[in-house]
């Protein structure tokens, strides 16, 4: 899953004063509506002037990971959030104002603009607290670990734990990468300190409630809403993983994976077991007919690059009426990883201007995995780009669950018809109906798998930010939520009481809450069966490609430039025509595999 880094995150990068001016002359009077709408329009004046100069400063730092530039992003960070934590703090003086709907809306976002407020109290928090996530991030992104006499980088390591097979040497990749984050660990929890002495202040719990407050619901609402979802989609991974960890005890055998345990995590093709679908070869289905091509394969044959990857899914876009790319995206973008410098490879779809300066950041590989990632990415670019003539404080997605599902969305679309219809393979190449159990199960493996995943990194973000996990217990926490919910465990047994294994995941040290994958896992799902119905598809829903259908097209662009002017319910309304997240799209999509694991699921001992 993608970090997104929009412009409108780096917007506020100005003095306070210059916002303030106007409203505290008046604090010792009761403020009226206009004051409110002034001092909304002098926030967002201030943050469309001078947000660009922040962004790019930040586009430097993640693509010249220096001493320089790493200061250089500490000391615009540290401006954004005393910016934040002050637009924050004033904007409570207009809490009992009964303000129009949009400027009420507008006042809400300038409250909880900021994931990791610092307490405008305590003098040099801010600076701290961005001195600790600068800090944070380039130590992930620097991180290599030495493989037989060769230091190995990350995104390596990330290609070699889906191609080895070997168990001995899987554990010790997973093991020694996990040594990069034990560092981490009293920086992370110096963070949490400050972050939530900042979100108290600002009349929240916690940094937990904090972010689950930009729902359009209670706090407590959403968090019964996410296990509502999570309750939907449950006995499918129940089934996928009782049919996977059967697989790989065919494999490995007993000694390294019993069919009565939770699953070895470095079993599963990925560095964090959140995405299976690299041991595909290992569990794939004996009696179903064959793919019978390989994505990577025909992307290398057919000479593909990074651009050309970027130019194919760009041409998706297009096929649905919406406009071409501008020529900066295609002249400030970073396609390939350089051999000169590190670089945040994460890769990230930017706005650097709130408008037209559209760029992504991906050290691409020529592989499926990243053809679907390009995909992905492009989805935040036309989406930041649809809302740009929305004010500042509502250019961003509907909620953050919307931005991720967008690009996701596109890539269901991603069939043997779409890769027929760009030459990728020929018509005859199209697989029968009998390969369809395997092409389910591999987009399963990605999929289904990753919910629950997507599902326990929040609810490890919240615990720890409401002091239920303390730091002497952040690891064993992490591995209790991940067996409960994943039902895997670590290789080699308990992990040493002073590793800091969240840390070995980009989003954590990143600070970038997790939930808004999960939602899109669920969101793209209902966006394909409404598009597919919209495009007047009448076979199997996994087989639809809404590639090419301009009434798909005219609709989607409409919720995209809405951004998050409206409740999300509004927007998820506008395109699919229901205003509640639903996960029966998903069991939708995947009812033939369901049948196929449970039939073959039936004389196991299923569970863990």
């Amino acid at each position: 899953m993608k970090k997104l880094l929009m412009g409108v995150a780096a917007l506020a990068l100005v003095s306070c004063s210059d916002v303030q001016t106007n409203t505290k002359a008046s604090k010792t009077t009761e403020p009226t509506i206009v004051e409110a709408q002034a001092f909304v329009d002098a926030a967002e004046k201030k943050m469309s002037e001078l947000g660009e100069y922040g962004a790019k400063i930040f586009w430097v730092n993640a693509n010249f990971i220096t001493e320089d530039t790493d200061w250089l992003a500490t000391k615009v960070g540290a401006e954004y959030t005393k910016l934040g934590v002050d637009l924050a703090n004033d904007a409570k003086r207009f809490n009992d104002l009964d303000l129009p709907p949009e400027l009420a809306r507008k006042m809400k976002f300038l409250k909880i603009s900021l994931t990791l407020p610092a307490p405008s109290k305590v003098e040099g928090a801010a600076e701290e607290l961005s001195e600790i996530s600068t800090w944070l991030g380039s130590t992930y992104a620097k991180g290599q670990i030495e493989m037989g006499g060769v230091m190995v980088p990350r995104t390596d390591l990330e290609e070699m734990m889906g191609t080895v097979r070997d168990p001995e040497i899987l554990q010790e990749m997973w093991t020694k990468w996990r040594k990069v984050s034990v560092p981490m660990a009293p920086k992370y929890s110096r963070l949490v300190e400050i972050g939530n002495e900042g979100a108290t202040e600002l009349g929240f719990s916690d940094l937990g409630e904090l972010w689950l407050s930009g729902y359009d619901m209670p706090a407590d609402e959403m968090a019964a809403e996410v296990d509502r979802l999570w309750g939907q989609v449950k006995p499918l991974y129940e089934q996928l993983h009782c049919y996977v960890r059967n697989g790989l005890n065919e494999q490995y055998g007993d000694d390294v994976q019993p069919t009565t345990w939770p699953i070895r995590a470095d079993l599963l093709g990925n560095m964090w077991a959140q995405n299976w679908g690299d041991i595909y070869p290992l569990v794939a289905p004996k009696n179903s007919g064959e793919v019978g091509y390989d994505i990577t394969e025909l992307l290398k044959k057919q000479n593909y690059t990074a651009v050309k990857m970027a130019e194919t899914g760009e041409d998706f876009f297009s096929s649905l009426g919406l406009a071409e790319l501008p020529d900066t995206f295609w002249k400030r973008s970073l396609f390939t990883k350089p051999k000169d410098r590190d670089v945040v490879c994460h890769a990230s779809a930017w706005n650097l201007d709130g408008q037209e300066d559209i760029r992504i950041k991906m050290c691409t590989k020529i592989n499926a995995s990243d053809f679907q990632t390009m995909h992905h990415e492009l989805g935040h670019n036309y989406y930041q780009r649809a809302y740009k003539d929305q004010p500042v404080l509502f250019r961003s997605g509907a909620h953050d669950g919307f931005h991720e599902a967008i690009g996701d969305f596109i890539s269901l679309s991603i069939t043997p018809k779409y890769l027929a219809d760009i030459g990728l393979i020929t018509e005859d190449m199209i697989p029968n109906a009998d390969a369809d159990t395997g092409l389910l199960l591999n987009a399963a493996l990605d999929k289904i798998a990753f919910l629950p995943f997507a599902y326990m990194m929040d609810n490890w973000r919240w615990q720890v930010f409401a002091g239920e996990i303390t730091p002497e217990e952040y690891n064993q926490g992490w591995w209790d939520l991940r067996t409960k919910y994943q039902g895997i465990i670590p290789p080699g047994g308990e992990r040493p009481a002073d590793a800091f294994d969240p840390g070995a995941k980009y989003h954590i040290p990143g600070n970038t809450p997790y939930l808004r994958y999960f939602l899109s896992f669920v969101m793209q799902f209902q966006f394909h069966e409404a598009a597919c119905k919209m495009s007047g598809w009448e076979g199997p829903l996994h087989r639809c490609s809404i590639y090419g259908s301009d009434i798909v097209g005219e609709k989607f662009q409409k919720m995209l430039e809405m951004g998050q002017s409206q409740p999300w319910p509004d927007a998820l309304e506008a395109f699919t025509g229901t205003r509640e997240m639903d996960g029966s799209a998903i069991i939708s999509y995947f009812e033939p595999l369901i049948s196929y694991l449970e039939e073959e699921n039936k004389d196991s001992d299923c569970g863990w």
